[in-house]
């Protein structure tokens, strides 16, 4: 594992774009694992600056997101359809029919679960995907378990994971306590995977990460030690329990 640490968010976000354009300029038709929350909204902002600067190009580029929300509509600000659209979609030159993100609608989640797992084995190994990590260790929504998904699957959130989004919606019993998420066989499929951590609540995942031993189910972030191209980037506060 490569780790960067930042002094802070803004650095952080500029290192994580660097990453990310030295890959897309590898390829001409990119392929991109993309994720949402607060930790890359500074690295789609960079990104977007670099696209507007004619420093990147996405024409040719093709997305899959890790996950969403079951039960929000995707028109919905707290949905991560909405998120993406925002903070990234709308202000790039990619083309709509390679955006992918599943959908969390109720009726039917069976199918969206078998679509989005034929997507993603129809788009492939991803040049690079983008994480953050839970305070609890979880990736996309895989969360601390006896057992993980391999595939696409609908998950079920815990306290420490709906209390942590609460920062998003005006009550925290307004947080849906489900969610549709990649697997942890997808998201280790991929050529470079970038994974972003940022302030003090951050403390505790990220010494485990960098100095756990083993794998462990319950710390699901454990399952990168398995990849050999992991890039953590990282700034000061989160990086301040490493070593001690």
């Amino acid at each position: 594992m490569k780790i960067i640490v930042c002094k802070n968010y803004e650095e952080m976000s500029k290192k994580a774009a660097m990453v990310v354009k030295d890959v897309i300029g590898r390829y001409y038709r990119p392929k991109l694992g993309l994720a949402t929350g607060s930790s890359p909204e500074g690295l789609y902002k960079e990104l977007v600056k670099m696209y507007e600067s004619n420093d990147i190009n996405f024409l040719n580029a093709e997305t899959v997101n890790l996950d969403e929300y079951v039960g929000i509509d995707p028109e919905n600000p707290q949905s991560y359809h909405y998120y993406m659209q925002k903070n990234f979609f709308d202000k790039i030159n990619i083309r709509k029919e390679n955006i992918h993100i599943p959908s969390g609608s109720e009726d039917k989640l069976d199918e969206a679960v078998r679509d989005y797992n034929e997507k993603l084995d129809y788009v492939g190994r991803r040049d690079i995907q983008i994480l953050g990590i839970g305070e609890n260790g979880h990736i996309a929504f895989n969360e601390p378990a006896f057992k993980l998904n391999l595939r696409t699957s609908i998950v079920e959130l815990t306290e420490d994971t709906v209390k942590a989004n609460s920062r998003f919606f005006e009550n925290e019993e307004d947080v849906p306590k489900r969610a549709i998420s990649m697997g942890i066989k997808d998201i280790l499929n991929a050529e470079v995977i970038l994974i972003l951590a940022s302030g003090a609540k951050k403390q505790k995942a990220v010494k485990e990460l960098i100095e756990g031993d083993r794998l462990d189910t319950k710390f699901p972030a454990s399952m990168l030690h398995i990849h050999n191209n992991v890039v953590l980037v990282i700034d000061e506060d989160a990086y301040g329990l490493v070593g001690k």
